[in-house]
């Protein structure tokens, strides 16, 4: 027996990361998945291992047409959803004084109008009992330079969150956010950071992480299949971090 025999889940960002070890994870927790993403490669590749319980969308999470193409998608082929994993998001490291118009919109956009509308839109396919998590980011705890819009648009989540969970009490819905430190994913990869500067940062939090190393995406994969799964029944508005201490001490 699977935590999620029989629930439908919908996860955006679903194709690289922390995405993809979730729907993984999911699967093979019982979970007949929906999945949206933008590599078409391996939503093929998802779909031809899953067969009729893998629902897979291609779009950007950003366009409001490819988000009602997704849920119009879902529930086609399931009907309703039990679990949301809002997860579909994007990291620039910029500097404040560095920041323009075109960084902005893209960030918010992709972070938190993606993120807000896609649980919008979805709340009449969320069955009563439903798990809804957003992922947040450790870095709202934290001053870290360079990361000012990423955590401006993680600190907006993590706000939200704690309204819905308050205003869809009563439909039996639960919110709640992981919030991932430096974790081993595509989105640290491609940072932008290189060389010697990449370095730095690295060694800069490995000595503040009191676990002395960064996190694999399928660590953050457990604590959000907690929040899906029912072992976190009372579990409402509330924060997961993952990052190894850094965030905490």
């Amino acid at each position: 027996m699977g935590k999620l025999d029989g629930k439908v889940a919908l996860i955006t960002g679903g194709t690289s990361g922390i995405g993809l070890e979730t729907v993984r994870l999911f699967a093979a927790e019982g979970a007949r998945l929906a999945v949206h993403g933008r590599n078409a490669d391996v939503l093929a590749q998802l779909s031809a291992d899953h067969g009729a319980d893998m629902l897979t969308v291609r779009g950007s999470i950003e366009r409001g047409e490819d988000r009602q193409a997704m849920l119009d998608a879902v529930a086609a082929h399931f009907g309703g959803i039990d679990i949301l994993f809002a997860n579909a998001g994007i990291f620039k490291p910029v500097m404040i004084p560095d920041i323009d118009e075109a960084t902005f919109d893209e960030m918010f956009a992709v972070n938190v109008k993606g993120a807000f509308f896609t649980v919008q839109k979805a709340l009449p396919l969320l069955r009563p009992g439903s798990s809804v998590i957003f992922n947040t980011s450790a870095m709202i705890h934290i001053g870290v330079p360079s990361s000012g819009m990423y955590v401006a648009t993680k600190a907006a989540l993590r706000s939200l969150v704690r309204v819905l969970a308050n205003e869809c009490a009563g439909q039996g819905i639960r919110f709640n956010t992981v919030s991932p430190g430096s974790i081993i994913t595509p989105l640290h990869s491609h940072s932008g950071l290189e060389g010697e500067a990449r370095e730095q940062v690295t060694a800069s939090i490995m000595a503040a992480t009191p676990l002395r190393r960064f996190g694999n995406a399928d660590e953050v994969a457990k604590a959000v299949l907690f929040l899906a799964s029912d072992d976190s029944s009372y579990v409402q508005g509330e924060e997961i971090v993952v990052s190894g201490g850094w965030s905490a001490v």
